[in-house]
């Protein structure tokens, strides 16, 4: 096949595309738009500090402040990678693109979209446990629901976040805030990867709800036959997890996916394809106290 590298290519452009429109934390990555990355696991994060008002002086005038910029090299922490054949006899080339690309959007839909979904969860709820910004033994109710997502809204505001807040919560929390609130949800257009949806929101705070299974503190990441991730024994339960919209930096890059077609390929009569993915998410110090977890368990 001359055109694999193409194929290559095309695929990898269409799963990037579809990432970002499949994963309910895509918004995350805004804050990586100054990331550099130039392949492989490294990222440089850029940390910019000034100096603050000085006294004017009315002789001399202006006292010169201090601009630092730096990067900070950070290396991704999930290397996740998995190989797919497909047998010549099940596929030709008029028809490899529709089948291979069904295989890998099906994978990256059901596989790589939630593991990467859960993992930034789990970290951003690490980080409002060890800043103390939580709500423990809880369970959500129609009467409380609302109070307590508010109250930790004030946390965060508070601590000086006066930006849009996200909240992330599990389906059933967004149940009972339905039935406290009887239709008085108010709808916001919420924007990530430049598609722009309407959702429901809370004191125009968006409501963005993920399936119970990635609401947990902690997750275990799979390297066994079957892969992907599962609910760590000392894993909290998350109902709501708050996030100041300036705060996570994530990164999800598909390093690259190769193509191989039958005549190069060693391991059978067939097209081989090899998906690579890195992804990490962080939150810089200045920044730790924009995010406020709760939690059922004590």
């Amino acid at each position: 096949m001359a055109n694999t590298l193409a194929y290559s290519t095309l695929f990898q452009t269409n799963l990037d595309k579809a990432m970002v429109q499949t994963a309910q934390t895509s918004w995350m990555e805004e804050n990586a738009g100054q990331v550099i990355y130039n392949g492989g696991k490294e990222v440089k994060i850029p940390k910019m500090t000034l100096t603050g008002l000085r006294n004017y002086d009315r002789n001399s005038g202006y006292k010169k402040g201090k601009v630092t910029l730096e990067y900070e090299t950070k290396s991704m922490t999930y290397d996740r990678g998995t190989s797919f054949y497909l047998d010549s006899m099940d596929v030709n080339e008029t028809n490899f693109v529709a089948t291979a690309g069904t295989v890998m959007g099906e994978f990256q839909r059901t596989k790589v979209v939630p593991e990467v979904d859960a993992i930034r969860i789990a970290t951003l709820a690490q980080v409002a446990i060890t800043a103390n910004n939580v709500k423990a033994s809880y369970t959500p109710g129609k009467t409380t629901i609302v109070d307590a997502i508010k109250d930790g809204i004030t946390v965060l505001r508070d601590k000086g976040f006066v930006g849009e807040i996200v909240i992330h919560c599990t389906y059933e929390v967004k149940n009972q805030l339905e039935k406290a609130m009887a239709g008085q949800l108010s709808a916001v257009t919420f924007s990530a990867g430049g598609v722009d949806t309407e959702v429901p929101s809370l004191d125009g705070c968006p409501i963005l709800p993920l399936t119970s299974d990635k609401m947990y503190s902690k997750f275990d990441i799979s390297d066994e036959e079957e892969g992907g991730f599962s609910k760590a024994e000392d894993a909290k339960t998350l109902n709501f997890l708050l996030v100041a919209r300036e705060v996570p930096i994530a990164v999800c890059k598909t390093d690259k996916i190769r193509v191989f077609d039958p005549s190069v390929n060693q391991e059978g009569d067939g097209y081989s394809f090899d998906y690579r993915k890195y992804h990490d998410i962080w939150v810089l110090d200045n920044k730790v106290n924009g995010v406020f977890a709760c939690y059922k368990e004590a």
